[in-house]
């Protein structure tokens, strides 16, 4: 013991014999040597004493291996607490992220969380649109309905803007990645809507054409062919959602759905316009409007005859 140590302690002693402050059982454990964890050096071998030989002998010296996981030091490559190298490094839990719960090694005393993944936003830009055309439906059938030179106007308007906002918010979720299945489900919805409702609204109040006035059945039968396949694909993809994959690609939209889509908002919005009086042109876009709402007809029909082929043959198989 270094010869500064033993005179502090021998002052300590006799402080606590004139004035004792603990119990003389805590004054024997001070009188008695501490046992040493390791051995005492062999006879002959002293201590070293100055900051090299100290040095030396602290590169030389091994860590039991109950207390090398505690005292290493955290760089040290060894099995210490808080490093990532060394065979056992000790993990803490990570919080469940999203219902999974994942482990990852603590660096440094620290736990390394993983960023949370966000759940995907319910109102984007495309599904806010199609929401509008839903909201714009009863809108619609209020303006087809009122009087007024303003009507007419009103009521195109709102249909077109409609028909562009439905190619606009597919565009956006495709180019910026904002699709979300909520948009997936409410767009082809909105659509059915809007059309069906202005079919209904144009077989309920004819145009006063002479085209019209000779065969008033001139708009039912398309009208009736387009709702009548709109309801059997409803029901066609429900039933395909609940059988396996190959049969839900089988009724995907396919490019014969979006001819269809086309031209049925352009034959729609001629129909509409037609009644508009302030347009100059105003009898002339029936006959067009009429042509092109039998030609959408003839493709929704062929396109519902393309999806059931592609169900028959998966079916088949």
């Amino acid at each position: 013991m270094p010869t500064s140590v033993a005179t502090h302690a021998s002052l300590l002693l006799k402080a606590a014999a004139a004035k004792p402050f603990f119990s003389p059982r805590a004054a024997a454990r001070i009188h008695a040597p501490a046992p040493s964890p390791h051995p005492p050096p062999p006879a002959g071998r002293r201590l070293p004493t100055t900051a090299p030989a100290l040095a030396a002998a602290a590169r030389r010296f091994r860590w039991p291996s109950a207390a090398r996981g505690l005292c290493a030091a955290p760089h040290s490559g060894g099995e210490a607490m808080g490093s990532e190298a060394g065979v056992g490094a000790r993990k803490r839990p990570v919080p469940a992220v999203n219902g999974l719960a994942k482990d990852v090694p603590a660096v440094n005393g620290m736990t390394k969380e993983e960023p949370a993944t966000a759940p995907p936003r319910l109102l984007t830009l495309p599904t806010v649109l199609t929401i509008g055309r839903v909201a714009a439906v009863p809108l619609l059938i209020s303006t087809f309905y009122m009087e007024g030179p303003w009507a007419a106007t009103a009521t195109t308007g709102i249909f077109l803007a409609a028909a562009v906002t439905d190619w606009l918010d597919g565009y956006i979720a495709r180019k910026m990645q904002l699709g979300t299945p909520f948009g997936a489900f409410l767009d082809p919805v909105a659509d059915k809507l809007m059309v069906a409702a202005t079919l209904v609204l144009l077989c309920t109040k004819p145009l006063e054409t002479s085209l019209l006035n000779d065969g008033p059945w001139l708009l039912t039968v398309p009208s009736i062919a387009i709702i009548g396949r709109e309801i059997t694909m409803s029901a066609v993809r429900e039933w395909a959602a609940s059988q396996n994959s190959k049969v839900l690609e089988a009724v995907a939209v396919n490019n014969l759905g979006k001819w269809k889509t086309a031209t049925q908002m352009t034959a729609l919005t001629l129909l509409l316009a037609s009644r508009d009086p302030s347009l100059p042109a105003q009898g002339a876009l029936a006959a067009p409007g009429v042509a092109l709402l039998y030609v959408s007809a003839g493709l929704a029909i062929w396109s519902l005859v393309v999806y059931m082929r592609k169900i028959w043959r998966i079916l088949l198989k």
